[in-house]
């Protein structure tokens, strides 16, 4: 399954549209630019496992250029655009990319680039010359394909970010399918016949959307990318595309409940058949609630950019245990202590997964050896217990854990409760430096209407936990602001936060 095969079954078939331009790109367009782009990237000196930056707005060309490089060998390096140059800069270091496609709409941050890394060839994919040389190429499949990949990086949101050094390609063959098309075949259900469109409301340089939207084209069907996503943007998107399928986090969901009745009943969400949500654990009355509202379409999956291991649950086993993130499909997973020992069902530790391939992380053996078991298992830093018929539950990242007072806090638990009060829009929980209890708990809200900030929301937030809260485990501090920092995968930057609480102790401490 791949678009080379679409497109000569059905090159007018459309393979992705921007869900705010209206624009479209046909398998046979696709197909044509690949080739073409392909023999240009070849012509620059970028050979196979180059790596290739890529710094790109959502819009079709990014899933054009990804199809490039997938045909000719390239190592992609997908970069966020909410960094700044010199974290860019770092990256593309680390990577050892001599090249960046990138557009106008990062003018400011490539000419900051150029200072910092006079080195980098920097590409306006929106350039004449680019286009010109571009289209001057051959549009025919190219003589020698080989499979291209791309390495992510971790977020940075525990420190520096990371390279993920995939393993090498399973096969030569560039049409092989891979274990996604396996999981959305068969595992979540998509269809294979043509009538699949797929919703991305996510930034496509993020493992997840990335990896979705390219096994939609593999599967022959639609991808709608949406600019940036709005709630109503994205429900209007469903009605007028008549989506199938989508992908979506935990907060896309809690911004969607919060809008008023008569905006959510507003389209028709009829065509809708499967929705699929990750990256972060979804608190169990926003998922329930998605659920009475979309019915029992919802899928959810646990993995990391890391793609160690998956599990998949879908709505029907979640209502009879709530709170899972499902049994595995990729992969074994396994519980273990701190001393490494494995723990039996219903005990909670750190998860590690047991896979054939494992990755490894770009010039840092020090975090790929951190993450590994004695046995070569490998872990995500996640802690959680699987239950007696093996479904996964989850309890927050191992990183993110608050020590006060002695007592081991797990923020989600207390983030779960935050957002599911009907005036937070989204929460974060932190521990800041304490001098008695060594770290203290922070909420930090972002409330629905801001000028509801103030002694007296916090007091009925305080009462809204009371009843669910143990005394240990209650805010001692609540702050209020008009956003949160969080990626749009819906990941939270934890670290800005602490570091933020941290200088702010450190100056009255002096």
């Amino acid at each position: 399954m791949h678009p080379i095969t679409h497109a000569a079954a059905r090159p007018d078939h459309a393979a992705i549209i921007n869900a705010t331009s209206g624009e479209q790109v046909t398998y046979g367009e696709l197909e044509a630019f690949a080739n073409r782009m392909a023999r240009w990237l070849r012509a620059q000196g970028i050979g196979r496992r180059t790596n290739v930056g890529l710094l790109l707005e959502n819009r079709p060309l990014y899933l054009e250029i990804v199809w490039s490089a997938q045909r000719m060998g390239a190592m992609l390096v997908p970069i966020s655009t909410r960094l700044t140059a010199p974290e860019i800069a770092y990256i593309l270091a680390d990577a050892e990319c001599s090249l960046l496609l990138t557009s106008p709409a990062f003018a400011e941050v490539a000419q900051e680039l150029a200072q910092i890394a006079p080195d980098l060839r920097i590409v306006d994919v929106d350039g004449d010359d680019f286009q010109q040389e571009v289209a001057a190429q051959s549009a025919e499949v190219i003589e020698d394909p080989v499979p291209g990949q791309y390495m992510l990086y971790s977020s940075g949101t525990t420190g520096r970010p990371k390279g993920i050094v995939p393993p090498p390609p399973p096969s030569e063959d560039i049409t092989a399918p891979n274990a996604l098309v396996g999981l959305a075949t068969m595992g979540v259900g998509m269809p294979t016949d043509g009538s699949l469109v797929y919703l991305s409301p996510a930034p496509l340089y993020h493992a997840a959307p990335l990896g979705w939207c390219t096994t939609v084209n593999r599967l022959g069907g639609t991808v709608v990318i949406m600019e940036k996503f709005t709630p109503e943007g994205a429900l209007a998107a469903i009605e007028k595309y008549r989506v199938t399928d989508s992908q979506w986090v935990p907060t896309h969901f809690v911004r969607m409940l919060k809008l008023p009745e008569e905006e959510r009943t507003r389209y028709d969400l009829s065509s809708h058949a499967r929705a699929i949500h990750a990256a972060a654990p979804c608190p169990v009355p926003i998922k329930q609630a998605m659920i009475d509202w979309w019915g029992p379409i919802i899928q959810e999956y646990y993995a990391g950019s890391e793609m160690i291991g998956m599990s998949l649950v879908k709505s029907e086993d979640w209502l009879a245990r709530p709170g899972t993130v499902g049994r595995m499909v990729h992969g074994k997973v396994h519980v273990c202590a701190p001393d490494g020992s494995e723990l039996p069902p219903g005990e909670t530790g750190l998860l590690f997964f047991e896979n054939e391939t494992l990755p490894s992380y770009h010039k840092d053996p020090e975090k790929t050896e951190e993450a590994m078991h004695d046995r070569g298992w490998m872990t995500l830093g996640d802690i959680g217990h699987v239950d007696e018929d093996g479904f996964i539950f989850l309890t927050d990242r191992k990183s993110h854990m608050i020590i006060s007072g002695g007592v081991n806090i797990y923020p989600q638990e207390i983030e779960n409760l935050l957002v599911a009060h009907p005036d937070v829009l989204d929460a974060a929980v932190i521990g800041a430096p304490d001098p008695d209890l060594g770290e203290r708990v922070v909420a930090v809200i972002q409330p629905v209407d801001m000028a509801q900030a103030g002694d007296a929301f916090e007091q009925s937030l305080r009462a809204y936990l009371e009843p669910q809260l143990s005394r240990v485990k209650m805010p001692r501090q609540f702050d209020f602001r008009p956003d949160l920092p969080r990626e749009a995968n819906g990941k939270l930057y934890k670290r800005e936060l602490r570091d933020e609480y941290a200088r702010k102790a450190e100056a009255v401490t002096g």
